[in-house]
């Protein structure tokens, strides 16, 4: 699976906004609508729109009618495409077909109408709006296949009265199955209509995986049948949880939006939240995090928040299965994501009878592997396929081998080190999901949190040799600068790899780590940056050409974020106003 293929068909820079690359065309090019993502492929030789009817319906087969997922998409989709009326900031001036016809349905057909929403099942579809006619068609071979269809066909309308662009043919698929944003919902609580707004503005930029970082050890949030006393002793509160009634509404409303929802229960690392009902199977919890006058490479912990499993005392398991069990039973998703990154041995070794086991000749390491060993069948047994952090076998200090991890069971998440450990990872012959920290991570470039921080005391200068405040400083930020959407727009994932390790990259993910982050921001420290990604992932970033096309993408994105405000997400701007109605004037070059 390559992320550069051709594109087939017209050119599509003649018919949406471009930067200075084209400049015979520029009048015809800025009169036409955006879509985000670009399609793979279209066609329409001669841009002209069609009026839509005040009556327009979408129209399934009697088989579809009561379909779980995709009726009630219809009908949402049918609302939204008679009511937004959205005005782009620069008007289109396609030519009507004709002023007298309009546009009076959708006709959607789908092949299979069963295939369940996994990693891989097809999303591909066909979309013909016709210069003469009253119907348009949208054809698939799943229902996931038709929600990606019908978003596309919602972008093509706009204006009051509503119109379409017409003589147009789709042919549309993502180049990878794994399309993600991770929330992590421990460092900071998100209300459940935060969770459904970022679904639903997922969906519309045809992302569809919600990587959902349930717990941490500064909060367990979730309210688990078999173990109610985790939630109840480690969230912030009662009205700071998510009930399985919650859950199960998120994770219907991501089906009905054509997006997964993968929980993520780490561990044994960052569970220092279970401590509250379990004290005893924790080591190092409540203690300050990086005891003063001790190096970092002794702290207990990699931020504020102790505590670590320990994979020594046998109720660690009969907890820890009461977890998995009722995880597996809320999340229907065939990946559980079990965690396993930043393992810091000075925590383990704080506890005494982890001391004993290394006094007479254990590791960190075996410590590790009996932890893994004693989990992952359990998992598997669940027919789940196991997602761990690329920690559990890269990291420099405590890591298991490959024997441990069996490829065909297990999927690595990279963080760290860019492209160079997603070819690490595929050479070992694992599949990944790329969340390279360096490209992916929407929380970088916000300074620091930490508080008692006298190194943010300069008035004028930092000190020779430790840039910080000023200029070569990163604020406290451990991943600064801000990644910009053109960083991640720019990211090739298979980067460096051949044709084989590039099979093995399922997609990517950007993820937002909340410890400056809630509902108050939530919105613009992930969109519009996660459509970049977006369209990365389902199109690629370069034209038919070879060439990346970020030059005209930024027009494209920039029209997308206001209809995404319109349609209630509260995308952060990219550039003023201005630049977008002078196309090509806020170019570096």
């Amino acid at each position: 699976m390559s992320p550069f293929p051709a594109l087939h068909g017209v050119s599509l820079f003649f018919f949406f906004f471009t930067s200075l690359y084209i400049t015979t065309e520029i009048t015809t090019v800025q009169s036409q609508i955006n879509l985000w993502p670009l399609p793979r492929n279209i066609s329409w030789p001669n841009p002209q729109a069609t009026l839509l009817s005040p009556t327009f319906e979408i129209i399934l087969s009697p088989a579809l009618n009561n379909h779980l997922y995709l009726s009630p998409a219809v009908s949402r989709y049918n609302l939204l495409i008679l009511t937004e009326h959205y005005q782009p900031v620069l008007t289109p001036t396609v030519n009507l077909t004709n002023s007298t016809l309009t546009l009076q349905s959708l006709t959607i057909t789908v092949a299979d109408q069963t295939a369940p929403l996994h990693y891989a099942v097809d999303e591909s579809y066909t979309l013909n709006i016709p210069t003469v006619g009253s119907s348009a068609n949208l054809t698939a071979n799943t229902v996931w296949g038709a929600l990606r269809g019908l978003e596309t066909f919602s972008q093509l309308v706009w204006g009051n009265p509503s119109r379409v662009m017409s003589g147009l043919d789709v042919w549309d698929a993502p180049l990878y199955g794994h399309r993600g944003v991770l929330l992590d919902t421990a460092r900071n609580y998100y209300a459940v209509s935060d969770i459904l707004r970022t679904i639903k503005t997922m969906s519309a930029n045809k992302l569809n995986v919600f990587h959902w970082h349930i717990t941490d050890s500064q909060s367990f949030p979730l309210v688990l049948p078999s173990e109610p006393e985790l939630a109840q002793k480690g969230s912030y509160g009662l009205a700071m949880q998510y009930s399985p009634e919650d859950v199960k509404m998120i994770v219907e409303f991501g089906l009905e939006h054509g997006v997964r929802v993968m929980p993520e229960i780490d561990a044994p690392g960052h569970t220092g939240s279970w401590a509250g009902a379990y004290p005893e199977i924790v080591t190092c919890a409540n203690m300050f995090w990086s005891p003063p006058g001790t190096p970092y490479a002794d702290r207990y912990a990699s931020e504020p928040g102790t505590g670590q499993l320990n994979p020594l005392i046998p109720e660690t398991y009969e907890v820890l299965k009461n977890v998995i069990n009722d995880v597996a039973g809320l999340f229907p998703d065939p990946y559980y994501h079990a965690g396993a990154d930043e393992i810091v041995p000075g925590c383990w070794e704080a506890d005494p009878t982890i001391q004993n086991y290394l006094s007479n000749g254990g590791t960190l390491d075996q410590l590790l592997e009996t932890f893994i060993n004693s989990t992952l069948p359990y998992i598997s047994s669940l027919n789940r396929t196991a997602v761990y952090w690329e920690d559990v076998m890269l990291d420099a200090t405590v890591n298991v081998t490959s024997s441990f991890l069996p490829p065909d069971k297990v999927i690595l998440q990279t963080w760290n080190n860019g492209p160079n450990n997603t070819q690490l990872i595929v050479s070992k012959g694992y599949r990944v999901i790329v969340s390279s920290a360096d490209f992916y991570y929407l929380d970088c470039g916000h300074g620091g949190w930490l508080g008692n921080d006298s190194r943010y005391d300069e008035q004028v200068e930092d000190p020779p040799g430790q840039p910080f405040n000023y200029v070569g400083g990163d604020g406290g930020s451990w991943c600064d600068p801000y990644k910009t959407w053109q960083r991640i727009y720019d990211y090739d994932i298979t980067y460096g790899l051949n044709e084989t390790g590039a099979k093995l990259v399922l997609g990517g993910e950007v993820a937002l780590w909340s410890e400056q982050a809630d509902s108050t921001v939530l919105d613009g420290r992930i969109w519009p940056r996660a459509s970049a990604l977006g369209e990365t992932m389902w199109s690629g970033n370069r034209d038919e050409t070879g060439k990346k096309r970020y030059a005209e993408a930024i027009n494209r994105l920039n029209e997308w974020r206001y209809r995404m405000v319109s349609r209630g997400t509260m995308a952060e701007p990219l550039q003023p106003l201005w630049c977008l109605t002078h196309l090509g004037m806020c170019n570096l070059d």
